[in-house]
């Protein structure tokens, strides 16, 4: 993030723009005039996780390895300053793979992708690297171990994310069974209801999956629990942090883009839990300062897909906007790493 001289817009002001990666995010003003007091509360974790962290550094590996362009089918990761900045470096990002040269790399996003994708992959002679999250992985593995036991595979998650394509498109057409909302799980009417499975979407809300997997369980008895929790350590941490913040809160901004999950998520989650307004903007610009009007608590916290310069950015804009006093949560550590592909990761 770089912050540079711009023309004051009135006499009593000097203003300064925020620039991140080479995208002006709008002005900074730092008033003569005394400013109102305000509290600024801090969520943690915030922002990236772990599967995004390394996606996007399957592909900046990459661009340095082979050159540009290399190209990525589907947004890396949903939101927007990543793709814009990969952008910039040489990322061409398509829809499908009949797109993609031969000759050059291509990356499938972090979402994961059905297993016709990488078949096509191999039948073309691409080379490919597929940062689909491990996480993501590990349900799909869990989906197949079902399936070969011969079980009616339930997916809790929203039709048309890519996670969940991905996820469904790892079995033959049929086999898993979309449950969304709560009148789905009550109306969902199995061919054997003893010889269920469940898996979920990694970036749902905790509350809204649970009370949905109590219908199952009331209705099924003996529907099994996974393993291992489904929904990733990121989005529960960072649901839990928007909790803590949210109560105390007459405002909550979440930074994302609006196809990311779980930074939709983020938002619903903070409504819930106490805050009279939470909304969801792009960066700093979005920003209205209409609604800080009345507000002496505002709670910031930013979506698994949202990079830290972002808050950096909104939190240099409302402290030149008010006298305000900055206080960071005291959250979860997290220490989670994955390790790249190989083929990257040797120098």
């Amino acid at each position: 993030m770089r912050v540079i001289a711009a023309k004051p817009r009135h006499r009593n002001e000097s203003t300064l723009a925020i620039i991140f990666g080479g995208r002006y995010l709008g002005p900074v003003t730092d008033p003569i005039a005394p400013k109102p007091a305000l509290k600024v509360r801090l969520a943690t974790p915030r922002g990236f996780c772990a599967g995004v962290d390394r996606a996007i550094q399957i592909v900046e590996r990459a661009l340095e390895k082979y050159g540009s362009p290399v190209y990525v089918r589907h947004e890396i990761v949903h939101n927007r300053h990543v793709v814009e900045r990969l952008k910039n470096l040489g990322a061409v990002f398509v829809e499908e793979l009949d797109e993609c040269p031969t000759d050059r790399p291509v990356v499938f996003s972090a979402h994961g992708v059905p297993k016709a994708v990488p078949a096509e992959a191999q039948r073309r002679q691409l080379f490919y690297l597929d940062a689909t999250c491990p996480l993501v992985s590990k349900v799909h593995v869990e989906a197949e171990r079902h399936f070969s036991a011969g079980r009616q595979i339930v997916l809790i998650g929203h039709a048309g994310h890519p996670e969940v394509e991905g996820t469904m498109g790892q079995l033959p057409e049929g086999a898993v069974t979309l449950i969304e909302t709560p009148d789905d799980a009550a109306r969902f009417q199995p061919s054997d209801p003893g010889n269920l499975a469940y898996v979920t979407q990694t970036t749902l809300s905790l509350d809204d999956t649970a009370e949905i997997i109590g219908i199952l369980k009331r209705r099924f008895p003996g529907l099994p629990d996974p393993h291992k929790e489904d929904i990733c350590y990121a989005t529960t941490n960072r649901q839990e942090a928007v909790k803590r913040i949210a109560a105390d809160s007459e405002l909550v901004l979440v930074i994302g883009s609006p196809n990311s999950s779980n930074s939709v998520r983020l938002v619903e989650v903070a409504r819930r839990a106490g805050a009279k307004v939470a909304r969801l903007i792009d960066d700093a610009q979005a920003v209205d300062w209409s609604w800080f009007e009345g507000v002496s608590t505002v709670g910031i916290t930013a979506g698994a897909s949202a990079p830290e310069p972002l808050i950096e950015a909104l939190v240099a804009a409302i402290a030149a906007r008010f006298d305000a006093e900055v206080v960071e949560d005291s959250g979860a550590h997290e220490t989670v790493t994955f390790k790249l592909p190989r083929v990257l990761a040797e120098t």
